[in-house]
């Protein structure tokens, strides 16, 4: 296996990872071709240099700017565009107690668990609890559920964040310790240990009234660096030479740049493109060549396919986002809103002197109908983003009014666009 310092440069064309070398003769008379520029006149001096020496001499600049037309508009590093296969973090989840709440803990008669989690802790330091069935009344104890993610390539001893969330009704863990507790994975192998104080937040207070204050949420937290890893995830990524990149995004065009790009820097064969999100990647099979061979591949920059026309809609918050590729046939699109009104303004009926009649409340509603008057529009054909959000404003239509136009123009064949409610 040839070593790194044997590859070919970044603008060689010959053999590499794939062992083809590439014809040269296509590219030649690519140059020729695209070369407008006339032969110059020689001059007469110390700077002389002959007219054809030139006009040869201006070929490669041509070829060189030929290629580099297709990536200058938009291009964006292999790493930010694709995940490794088999390279990812894996998600940890615990059980343990957080200690040192000043008042804030589980009310052990609604939280039994966290007197039962206590106890059995207790017991492995040799403390026993005489059984006399009455519950201690604990309220500077908390029982909480520990979450962290466990990054690929993590080796024992490394720390990583972790969270910490009450699962019982404890009103906060400011202040609070979390006791030793083990972290497993879905395999259900200890993977971390986790120790540390809570770092909160939010904060909340109550007085005696039922008055409280409540700034974020102070039932949860994090500790950083609070857990050691303990255990080493096995990967594929040591293993055999090829390697699969998948796409973030799925597209046809983005598989294909980076699939030529691959191969225009380490030789025709080395990527092949395996579906519409995959690719995959001849390399070495030795780890430590294979760590700066993937580094390399990752740091080429290729231009990304055009992402697909979409309307996003957020029915809940009124939230719309449109993209700029986003189209609209010939239409006409008349909106009106109906605005119904109810007012409660109840009566008070006061008898007469002597009637021996009682004061009563009588109710009193009103209900009332506005319809406002429908505004019609018409798009064009082919009418952008800019021109639909510009008429749609024009007649004072609201976040709601837009979706609703929206989704009747995609019932209607008009919008050319995925129109996505979320």
């Amino acid at each position: 296996m040839a070593s790194l310092r044997q590859l070919p440069p970044l603008r060689g064309v010959g053999e590499g990872w794939g062992g083809v070398k590439q014809p040269r003769d296509k590219f030649q008379i690519a140059a020729s071709s695209c070369d407008p520029t006339p032969a110059l006149p020689s001059t007469q001096g110390r700077g002389q240099v002959s007219a054809s020496w030139r006009h040869h001499a201006l070929k490669p600049v041509v070829l060189l700017a030929a290629f580099a037309m297709p990536f200058a508009a938009h291009a964006d590093k292999i790493r930010d565009l694709v995940q490794v296969a088999g390279v990812r973090s894996n998600q940890l989840v615990g059980y343990g107690l957080v200690v040192g709440l000043d008042g804030t803990g589980d009310q052990t008669t609604q939280a039994p668990f966290t007197t039962q989690s206590l106890e059995n802790m207790l017991k492995q330091f040799g403390v026993s609890i005489p059984s006399t069935g009455i519950q201690p009344q604990l309220k500077d104890v908390a029982a909480v559920t520990i979450t962290a993610e466990l990054p690929p390539f993590a080796k024992p001893g490394q720390a990583i964040d972790i969270t910490v969330a009450s699962i019982g009704n404890a009103k906060s863990l400011r202040g609070g310790e979390l006791l030793m507790s083990p972290l497993r994975g879905a395999d259900g192998n200890v993977y971390a240990i986790a120790q540390g104080s809570v770092v909160v937040g939010g904060v909340s207070a109550s007085g005696r009234s039922g008055s409280s204050v409540q700034i974020n949420v102070s039932a949860s937290g994090r500790i950083p660096n609070g857990a050691s890893v303990e255990r080493v995830v096995p990967n594929s990524f040591s293993s055999g030479g090829d390697i699969v990149l998948n796409l973030n995004t799925a597209d046809y065009a983005t598989v294909n740049h980076i699939v030529d790009a691959i191969n225009h820097l380490y030789g025709a064969g080395t990527a092949r493109a395996l579906d519409g999100g995959s690719v995959d990647v001849r390399g070495p099979a030795d780890p430590g060549q294979k760590v700066a061979w993937l580094g390399a591949i990752e740091a080429l920059e290729v231009a990304p396919g055009d992402a697909p026309a979409r309307v996003i809609v957020n029915s809940r918050t009124g939230t719309v986002v449109i993209g700029s590729d986003v189209r609209v046939s010939t239409a006409a699109v008349a909106h009106g809103s109906i605005q119904v009104t109810i007012s409660e303004q109840p009566l008070v009926s006061q008898p007469g002197p002597f009637s021996n009649g009682q004061t009563a409340v009588v109710p009193n509603s009103s209900v009332s109908v506005t319809q406002q008057g429908a505004h019609m529009f018409k798009f064009g054909p082919g009418v952008s983003l800019d021109s639909i959000v510009r008429a749609v404003n024009q007649v004072g239509a609201t976040p709601t009014d837009l979706i609703s136009i929206l989704e009747a123009l995609k019932q209607a064949g008009a919008l050319h666009a995925d129109l996505v409610v979320i």
